[in-house]
């Protein structure tokens, strides 16, 4: 395998937003990609301002900015005028209802209409925007909206009576619940019927005056231990979903766009929502699941030109071979870019070889807010690698030292971990509500990400894996936590430790080791019924995969279950310091 991908196209060189990266890596300014941006009066910034209005306010009301098409094959263009519009109407919606500036309004709900143009709205507000998973269970979402002092909801009555109207009076500031009505059921006591709001509000909005620093959009994560972290962005966070999206994603106005990410997780609202409205392009939103067949007509039928996926999806598109792409037309691909986990080398060869054109990978966090190290258009592509910083970020391999304090290491190819140094727009402000848990995310001018990678002669970062041992599977974070604690649930459940095991499409699937109390048999009917359980309440999104039975499950002397060692034991992989271990008794 070549380990190197070179641009052969000049006519892509030619055309890329950045064609020379070291020439604007080393002039680059935050200051100048700010002002870039229209802004608001004062030195105001909003987020939605500069994705919808300005873009109208230029003279372009008319270009689609969505076009929404429906799992049962109906399909709906929304204009940047229409979206305006419709977003002032959803604006005036909360503030009719008493909802302003700096309340949590939650989005629970997969690809509609309703959802973008409701968190625009939101924004617009002054409010902040959360958005949930919607193949959570209805236990991670009563945590992530109870952390998050949820105000108000927008979700659809399907949603709302499966996962949330059984706990929704636990949570007291949970005042509105906006709802898309998907059937004829009556609507639920103390909901509101969004489109008989949106009917009676008008289609004006002064939008919220809002500054750089205010807060904008909560991201919630998985740790290792303890509750689900929530991320705090704020409206300057634009200047580099902005500027990103340009030159990591190479997006030009007029181009159609599709980002397959769940608008649930913060790639589909960084760069599902935001990057390329203020980008000007038009954003394909499909309805449906992953489907071979009807992804591949997607990208020829609507001549997408820039294409957003993640490494799972990928893998599944190589499984079906190249014949299932050679039936398409998709030669209007000029760009194609993979998130979510690092893209093994094997899958940027196959895209070159089926589509003429190699998947660029790149690398973020839900702290960052915004893509960090990338592949370029105009650069050329080492598999396997997930390319070089952003102009404006400054990133670097780090070790820790016994003091807390941190060294950079400048040997080619050492291992470390992935830092970065502070002050770039989309930079999270904090934790919600867990100050000393933000500030351990820095130490001597760096933040450190907890990925261990290294970086190449050429300037090119490598993934090594994740310092901690939360689960990436499907491009979702698991926290092992938040799994073991709905098994406890269970009543024959005594303790628990959750991992993640590789998986050939997935990347990473979660299995559970699990201790029985006393009268329980661990049988093949008690493991169903416990993987029911743990679908119920998470999601099959987050339930583990398998469930083995143990009699005691590695501990530290302190009690705390040693993830690690399960993940060694059950791989075969060295099992490292064991002085820590209560008992080496496994099963």
């Amino acid at each position: 395998m070549d380990a190197t991908i070179h641009k052969q196209d000049a006519t892509l060189r030619q055309s890329a937003n950045l064609r020379d990266y070291f020439a604007v890596y080393d002039s680059f300014s935050w200051d100048v990609a700010r002002a870039e941006l229209d802004g608001l009066p004062g030195g105001g910034l909003n987020i939605a301002h500069e994705a919808v209005d300005r873009h109208v306010g230029h003279g372009h009301g008319g270009q689609v900015a969505l076009r929404w098409l429906g799992k049962d094959g109906s399909r709906q263009d929304i204009t940047y005028a229409e979206l305006a519009a419709a977003s002032n109407r959803f604006a005036n919606v909360l503030r009719s209802l008493g909802l302003g500036r700096g309340d949590a309004v939650f989005g629970l709900m997969g690809r509609r209409p309703e959802l973008y143009l409701g968190a625009l709205g939101i924004l617009k507000n002054g409010s902040v925007f959360s958005p949930l998973f919607s193949a959570f269970g209805p236990e991670p979402l009563k945590a992530r909206m109870t952390i998050g002092d949820a105000r108000a909801l927008l979700t659809t009555d399907t949603l709302y009576n499966r996962k949330v109207a059984a706990w929704r009076g636990e949570l007291p500031r949970l005042e509105q619940v906006l709802l898309v009505r998907t059937t004829d059921k009556p609507l639920p006591e103390g909901c509101i019927d969004l489109a008989a709001a949106m009917a009676e509000a008008p289609d004006d909005f002064t939008v919220a005056d809002t500054q750089p620093e205010d807060r904008a959009l909560l991201h919630f994560t998985s740790g290792t231990t303890g509750k689900p972290k929530g991320a705090i962005h704020v409206h300057g966070a634009v200047v580099a979903h902005n500027i990103t999206g340009r030159y990591a994603l190479d997006l030009h106005p007029g181009d159609v766009y599709w980002c397959t990410a769940d608008p649930g997780w913060v790639t589909g609202t960084s760069y599902g929502i935001i990057a390329p409205l203020t980008n000007r392009t038009t954003m394909i939103i499909a309805e449906a699941e992953f489907d071979v067949e009807r992804w591949y007509g997607i990208l020829q039928n609507e001549k997408v030109t820039v294409w957003y996926s993640a490494p799972t999806a990928i893998r599944m598109l190589m499984r079906a071979g190249k014949e299932a792409a050679q039936r398409f037309d998709l030669s209007g691909l000029r760009f194609l870019a993979s998130v979510g986990e690092p893209l093994n080398p094997e899958a940027v060869v196959w895209s070159q070889e089926t589509f003429g054109r190699p998947f660029h990978d790149n690398w973020w966090q839900t702290e960052t807010g915004g893509i960090m190290i990338a592949n370029y258009a105009a650069e050329d592509v080492k598999p396997g690698s997930m390319g070089r910083p952003l102009p404006g970020i400054v990133a670097g391999i780090v070790e820790r030292d016994p003091q807390g304090g941190v060294q950079e290491i400048t040997t080619p190819m050492a291992m470390g971990e992935l830092a970065l140094r502070p002050g770039w727009p989309s930079m999270m402000r904090g934790y919600l509500n867990e100050e000393e848990r933000y500030k351990k995310c820095f130490a001597d001018g760096w933040y450190l990400s907890g990925d261990l990678a290294m970086r190449d002669s050429d300037g090119y970062f490598w993934f090594v894996g994740r310092a901690d041992d939360v689960i990436k599977s499907a491009g979702h974070l698991i926290g092992p936590f938040e799994v073991e604690s709905a098994l406890m649930e269970h009543p024959a459940v005594s303790e628990v430790g959750v991992i993640g095991i590789p998986d050939e499409t997935a990347g990473e699937v979660v299995k559970a080791f699990v201790g029985l109390k006393p009268g329980y048999a661990p049988d093949e009917a008690l493991r169903k019924e416990l993987l029911g359980h743990a679908r119920k309440r998470l999601g099959p999104a987050v339930a583990p995969r398998d469930i083995a039975f143990r009699t005691n499950l590695p501990k530290t002397r302190s009690g705390k279950i040693m993830r690690r060692l399960l993940k060694a034991r059950e791989l075969g992989l060295p099992e490292g310091d064991l002085s820590t271990l209560e008992s080496d008794e496994l099963r």
